[in-house]
Order: C-alpha cells, then sequence, then structure tokens
C-alpha cells in the first residue's frame, strides 16, 4: 500500500477501507509517514467527506495507536460525560458527586485546561491537598468503594490524536465533522467508558456556532460510539452566553458546591440534571429520564450529593471542610465592578469574550507552561433577558495582580444592552440518541 495512492483515492471522493485507514493511522503515528503526506489527506477528508464505516473505523485506528484503559474491574455500566467545551462549564464538579450518589459509577479521567479557564483537575486543585496523582489501582478501588474517582489523563492515549491535531491545526483541516467526531470519540473509547453522554455545545461561545453544524457534529459522535459498541446520547446545548455564573477555578468550585445544596444558577441546574438523567437511564439505574430526573433531585434535596462530593473530596486527599466553609476556597485580594453605561435589557453576552477576560486575569493558561491563579476570575450579576439600570453592576471581577482597567472595558464590551425586552435563550435545542 502507497499513502499517495490513499491520498489520491480520497482527493477523487472514493470510500477508504479499513485495512486503509489502518495503515495511515498506524504509518503516521510511528512517523513512517510524514506531515506533508497526512496534510494532503486531511484536505481530502475536508473536502470530501468520510462514511458512517470510515468514521467509526478511523475512531478505532485511533483508538488502537496508544494503550487503552481497562475499567472491566469496576462493577456496573460505566458512562463518561464530555463537554465540547465552553465558558464556565462547570458541570463535570457537579455531576461527578450528583449521579455517584445515586449509584452511577463514574471514572473520570481528566485534563488541565488550555484556554480560558483551568480544566476539571485545575479546578479540583483549588481545594486544598486534592490529589489527581493516583495508581490505576488505586483508582478503580475508589470508584468501587465511593462511586467517583478522578485521575489526571495519562500520555499514552490515543498518540494518533495528538499528532493529527497538531496538524490539523496549522493546514486549516480543524472543522471536519469526521475529524472532529473521530478525535473526540476516540479519546472517550480509549478511556475505557462503556457509554458516553455528550454535551455538544451550540452558539457564539461554542466550537460550533450554528445548530445545524452542531446537530451535525452530535449525530457523527453519536453513531461513531453505537457503531462501535458504546451506547452513546448527546444533548445539544446553548453557549450563547456563558453558563451559571462564575468563570474561573475556585469560583467555580464554589458554584458547584451551591449548586449541589440545590441553590445554583438555573441554567447550569437543569444543564446537570438533564446530563446527568441521560448517564443514570444509560447506567441502567433508571427506566426513564423522568425516573432518573426525580432520583437526581431527590439526591439534592437529602443532601446525599453534597455528602457524596465530601467523600469524592476526602477520598483523594483534599480538605472537605471547604464544602461547608466555602470561604476557605482561595480568594483573590482585590473586587472590581464592571457597571452598566445605560439602561436596558441584556441581549447579548459575548462568550468568548468573557473567556478571555477571565484568562488575562490568570485563570487560564495561554500556553502549557502558564501558571494559573486559581482564586482570580470573574462573577455575572446580569445575563441575557435580565433589565439593567445604568450604573448597575454586571459583573465584579476578581483580581490578584493582573491590570484591571483593560479587563473591565473588555467584559463591558462584551455586553449588549437594547431598549426592548429580551426573552434568555433556550438552554436545550436537541437530545440524539
Amino acid at each position: 500500500m502507497r499513502m499517495v495512492d490513499l491520498i489520491q483515492k480520497k482527493r477523487d471522493g472514493y470510500a477508504h477501507t479499513k485495512e486503509e485507514i489502518r495503515f495511515i493511522i498506524d504509518g503516521y503515528t510511528k512517523d513512517d509517514i510524514p506531515d506533508y503526506q497526512v496534510s494532503a489527506w486531511s484536505m481530502a477528508v475536508y473536502f470530501n467527506d468520510m462514511n458512517d464505516d470510515e468514521r467509526a473505523w478511523l475512531t478505532e485506528a485511533i483508538v488502537n495507536s496508544g494503550e487503552t484503559i481497562d475499567l472491566s474491574a469496576i462493577e456496573g455500566v460505566k458512562v463518561d460525560k464530555h463537554s465540547t467545551g465552553g465558558v464556565g462549564d462547570t458541570t463535570t464538579l457537579i455531576l461527578a458527586p450528583l449521579v455517584a450518589s445515586i449509584g452511577v459509577p463514574v471514572a473520570k479521567m481528566s485534563g488541565r485546561g488550555l484556554g480560558h479557564t483551568g480544566g476539571t483537575i485545575d479546578k479540583l486543585e483549588s481545594l486544598k491537598g486534592f490529589s489527581v496523582e493516583i495508581t490505576n489501582d488505586e483508582f478503580i478501588n475508589l470508584v468501587n468503594t465511593n462511586k467517583v474517582a478522578v485521575i489526571g489523563q495519562t500520555d499514552n492515549l490515543t498518540p494518533a490524536d495528538k499528532k493529527l491535531y497538531g496538524l490539523r491545526d496549522v493546514t486549516g483541516t480543524v472543522n471536519s465533522i469526521p475529524l472532529i467526531a473521530s478525535s473526540i470519540m476516540s479519546k472517550k473509547l480509549a478511556a475505557g467508558a462503556d457509554a458516553i453522554v455528550l454535551d455538544v455545545k451550540t452558539g457564539a461561545g461554542a466550537f460550533m456556532k450554528k445548530l445545524d453544524q452542531s446537530k451535525e457534529l452530535a449525530e457523527a459522535m453519536v453513531k461513531i460510539g453505537n457503531n462501535l459498541g458504546r451506547n452513546t446520547t448527546a444533548v445539544i446545548s446553548d453557549m450563547n452566553q456563558p453558563l451559571g455564573f462564575m468563570i474561573g477555578n475556585a469560583l467555580e468550585v464554589k458554584e458547584a458546591i451551591d449548586t449541589l445544596k440545590g441553590e445554583g444558577p438555573d441554567d447550569l441546574t437543569e444543564l446537570c440534571y438533564t446530563l446527568g438523567s441521560h448517564m443514570a437511564v444509560l447506567a441502567k439505574k433508571a427506566e426513564t429520564i423522568e425516573e432518573a430526573r426525580q432520583m437526581l433531585k431527590d439526591a439534592v434535596e437529602s443532601g446525599a450529593a453534597l455528602e457524596q462530593f465530601k467523600l469524592f473530596i476526602r477520598s483523594q486527599g483534599g480538605d472537605a471542610e471547604v464544602v461547608d466553609h466555602p470561604e476557605q476556597l482561595p480568594t483573590a485580594k482585590n473586587v472590581a465592578e464592571v457597571t452598566a453605561d445605560q439602561d436596558g435589557f441584556v441581549s447579548e453576552i459575548i462568550a468568548d469574550e468573557i473567556g478571555t477576560a477571565a484568562m488575562l486575569l490568570g485563570a487560564g493558561r495561554a500556553t502549557k507552561d502558564s501558571v494559573i491563579d486559581l482564586a482570580v476570575g470573574i462573577e455575572l450579576h446580569k445575563k441575557i433577558g435580565d433589565h439593567v439600570q445604568a450604573g448597575e453592576v454586571l459583573a465584579s471581577l476578581h483580581v490578584n495582580d493582573a491590570e484591571v482597567e483593560p479587563v473591565i472595558q473588555k467584559v463591558k464590551a462584551a455586553y449588549t444592552l437594547t431598549d426592548n425586552e429580551v426573552k434568555a435563550p433556550q438552554l436545550i435545542y436537541d437530545v440524539i440518541r
């Protein structure tokens, strides 16, 4: 087999066989096929797409390019959740203890964040003493005992994806449905889940800005999961504005605690109940979505979900006192307010700009080696649909050492006010199974 023939085949619009796809991914992982040929092939895929079989085979080949995690020693159906990313997306911190409290085993592998705020691990590390540096055996034992544990990502999963992703980034082939879908699903499958719930974001602050694109991506990933023997459900949710009120690491932990107490923001709470219900049904803990939702609500109202969060923190070396005393979380030295210049209704909040503003304060990483300030971030006081008077506070900036004036202007510019009443955006657009 020659790579040049496979490039020409895809260039001319033909479908690959399973063996051809395996040849490309194996050869690229081992450095037998050079970047320039895989670049040409990626562009051919970008223009000529892949059928459902090709997408599943590509995902499988990427999974098999490295180690896979074996979770068979964990009892029950292991359900993983993946979000395509957004601003203020605190769902993992809430969902892990929430669904574990009704008996769904959560074996979560998480990374550190690049971008607006840290990843789930950075957020958890704002809890004093919390560690994800545990062995695989400890990880499995914790999930069997407590139903929930989080471990850091290993470097040996899906090496082909890391190479392909780096290449797509610099060759204009990022926005290809088969390449995005196989990238996301390969990581989930390599991490050992039996079933997967995907939270596919849509809107201005999402990777996919338009609903039809988000739906196409969701359908592609669900088909890949199901074709490779994993029950997969995708929820398409709104990211036209940040989720919840907090953007930042310790701030989002505080918001997660509030939500597990039943006192969280409406949109964040609703999304967690929706995603959690689908996780519970896939884990066979409930027959219907309605039954699952009631179980989750009961766990919040009885305090079981909050107790599960404390158990989770303690079992990984953290100080669970913080759940009852959130003031012990890292706190910024100063708070600066962003105020409205006029009366009106909030019609738009550019989520990406709010995320970038949080990063400028030090809440996120610009590069792999950047150091995150866990205490800083942004607290929104007004969301789309809210009425505002001139001089009223739109957002508070929790600041340590960053220069604050440019960030105030950035956050102010992210808000659009209008004279006419505005409805809050729809939160859940579709569910794809």
